[in-house]
């Protein structure tokens, strides 16, 4: 019997795209906002391995000292965002397939509630801005802008939750936003989704312009649950 024992595979360290902060009252805070963000702007299922930080590094990016950087991590781990192993070092939560679909799903209802709210409290003029999210592809197809229709996807299902006026929608769902956010990037590219996602995005806006309270709230529950249903038959690569 062989007495080797498994290698432990070693993350390597992701580089976040950071700026130097400025003075401020509160250097945790702002380190934390920046942090956050950029977490959620990296492609954190991109690939398989884990994703490691480094405090060093983070501190001289943001231009501070380690205590304020060291104090954000420790708000982004209470909120679940990042893993601290003694030892071994501080990397960035992913979530697995069966926890991103309830994500996904717990979003469907969130996101379908802030639409038929949208449709008593949004004006018109800012449900008429959703519609030009999408102008630049009336001439061409998503796929061939995958990466700006990727960002214009994303924003439009942001909007629609700042549409409800709804704070504790707001409030609920900004901490799946960042695992959601995720997948809707790397899952747009996929099977032609981006060429069904514009028809849904259409669908909802005219609908929301109606003021068709159901219709927009079933359209975005269903948008949201067919991503649910495409992660869990095609996202092996979560497990």
């Amino acid at each position: 019997m062989s007495s080797e024992l498994p290698t432990e595979t070693v993350a390597t360290p992701l580089t976040l795209s950071l700026q130097p902060i400025g003075a401020s009252v509160s250097l945790r805070d702002q380190a934390y906002a920046m942090l956050r963000q950029a977490i959620a702007d990296a492609d954190i299922y991109q690939n398989r391995e884990e994703i490691r930080l480094d405090e060093r590094v983070l501190s001289e990016s943001l231009g501070v000292s380690r205590t304020p950087v060291r104090e954000a991590m420790t708000l982004l781990e209470q909120e679940g965002f990042l893993r601290m192993v003694p030892r071994r070092g501080i990397y960035i939560v992913r979530k697995s397939k069966r926890e991103i679909v309830e994500m996904i799903q717990m979003w469907a209802a969130l996101e379908s509630m802030a639409a038929r709210l949208a449709t008593l409290h949004a004006t018109d003029e800012e449900i008429g801005r959703l519609r030009h999210m999408f102008d630049k592809f009336r001439d061409s197809t998503p796929a061939e802008h995958i990466a700006e229709y990727s960002d214009a996807n994303i924003a439009f299902h942001q909007a629609i939750v700042e549409l409800s006026k709804s704070q504790l929608i707001l409030d609920t769902i900004k901490n799946i936003f960042i695992h959601v956010r995720a997948i809707r990037r790397m899952t747009i590219s996929q099977r032609d989704r981006a060429s069904r996602s514009i028809v849904d995005h259409l669908r909802i806006i005219e609908a929301l312009e109606k003021r068709d309270t159901e219709l927009a709230e079933r359209l975005t529950r269903q948008h949201s649950l067919d991503l649910a249903t495409f992660v869990e038959a095609n996202c092996d690569f979560l497990d």
